[in-house]
């Protein structure tokens, strides 16, 4: 998992690639009417919108207790209109927005958790709960999702089909996205598309994404042998065997944090080190009782589907060597679902954004995020195409770096206003289409 060490290297990084790159003015020609009447609307309740993100982030809930956060939400999208469905896999909220005519359904997804935190906050609006913080803009996903829910309603009637708006709770232990589709949810709603996003390190007025997975695959490996006088041995030999698995040299510019933002190398280069990878974790977790030993660490693949063949292989292995009656068994835990999306919308909501806010806002990735991370919202799409972004909420002139679970973690509170102009224009293109 990414270290504070390795958040700087990476903030630094994010530092000198775009301070020198990009521009923090939106410089866009807006010709169409439904694109000038979001904009419009969006600067309309802006200063309304900082004070709910600001709300929420004084008044933190962890996954699973979101209840007040829940509340605030309904009643806002009752004030302006929607249809509201609450309760949905705990505290899960849905705002049904329907347009003028029939027509496509678009479903944009907020998760609206915080997490627990003992580091101090660094804003003047510091969270009233000691030992919760909203440390990685859950605050602000909740808070652009009502504001795009706000400035569509005020467009529906140029709208044709239905948006809605899925505020997911307990993102943070991987819960939430599961326990409402459990509960539902595709019972109540049927969206043809589904759209989300999370707060990075990038300036305020920048989104990215790529078609396909945006995060290697990554799983926890076990492998359990009998205790013997061999230990020594057995794991020695076990974490050679586990460790030929990976193609990347140790001590390469791989594993270097600013590598991941380089020019040359890093995930805006379609020429990126970070593609067709297999690493191997060196913390290797080692326990022991009266008739067991076991060994694991994490395995990570950006190769689709990769990690199911090294299972077999490894079992295989140790099956041919001469510790093969010591074996008890071969392994994944902590499986789970990751983001994959969907290459025609990828590219076509990319297009449309471009086309209205600005190319030099719309950084197309290349390759996959090497650090461990995920998001439930994964699960969505198992069940519905869709397209995951990454949003700006960075200032380098002030400071201000919003690197999701840093310790000075902090956002530039325009970004509200980019995904709210952004993604509500994405989505009128989308229904258009």
């Amino acid at each position: 998992m990414i270290t504070h060490r390795t958040i700087l290297n990476i903030t630094v990084s994010l530092l000198f690639l775009f301070c020198g790159l990009v521009s923090f003015g939106q410089e866009a020609v807006i010709e169409a009417t439904i694109h000038k009447g979001i904009q419009q609307q969006t600067d309309k309740i802006f200063d309304d919108l900082v004070q709910i993100r600001r709300d929420f982030h004084m008044n933190p809930e962890v996954s699973e207790q979101e209840k007040r956060t829940a509340h605030k939400i309904k009643e806002y999208l009752l004030s302006i209109g929607l249809e509201v469905k609450t309760n949905i896999g705990g505290n899960g909220v849905v705002g049904i927005l329907k347009g003028a005519k029939e027509g496509k359904k678009i479903a944009w997804r907020a998760d609206i958790d915080a997490m627990p935190s003992e580091i101090p906050d660094v804003v003047d609006f510091k969270s009233k709960k000691e030992g919760v913080r909203h440390i990685c803009g859950h605050d602000v996903h909740a808070t652009i999702a009502l504001g795009i829910a706000n400035v569509l309603a005020s467009q529906k009637d140029q709208l044709e089909g239905t948006v809605y708006f899925i505020f997911q709770p307990s993102e943070e232990n991987y819960k939430g996205a599961k326990a409402m589709i459990e509960d539902g949810l595709f019972d109540i709603i049927n969206p043809d598309e589904i759209y989300g996003a999370h707060i990075a390190p990038l300036p305020a007025t920048m989104i990215s994404t790529k078609p396909e997975w945006l995060f290697a695959d990554y799983k926890m490996i076990e492998v359990v042998y009998k205790n013997s006088a061999d230990n020594d041995a057995v794991l020695e030999y076990t974490k050679t065997l586990l460790k030929s698995f990976q193609n990347v040299a140790a001590g390469s510019e791989f594993f270097d944090p600013q590598s991941l933002l380089s020019p040359a190398i890093g995930l805006a280069n379609p020429n990126t080190i970070f593609k067709d990878y297999i690493t191997v974790y060196d913390n290797f977790n080692i326990k022991k009782t009266d008739d067991l030993i076991s060994i694991k660490t994490y395995v990570g693949s950006s190769i689709f589907n990769e990690l199911a063949k090294i299972l077999p292989q490894v079992k295989q292995k140790i099956q041919s060597s001469k510790y093969s009656e010591k074996l008890i068994n071969v392994s994944y835990s902590g499986d789970r679902a990751n983001l994959m999306n969907n290459k025609k919308l990828t590219n076509e909501a990319m297009n449309s954004i471009s086309a209205v806010y600005g190319q030099q806002n719309v950084i197309r990735l290349y390759g996959e995020m090497p650090d461990g991370r995920g998001d439930d919202f994964a699960y969505f799409q198992e069940r519905v195409p869709g397209v995951y972004f990454f949003l700006g909420g960075s200032n380098f002139e002030k400071g201000i770096i919003s690197m999701p679970h840093a310790p000075n973690f902090a956002i530039d509170e325009n970004c509200i206003k980019t995904g709210v102009n952004y993604f509500a224009s994405m989505i009128a293109e989308r229904l258009d289409q």
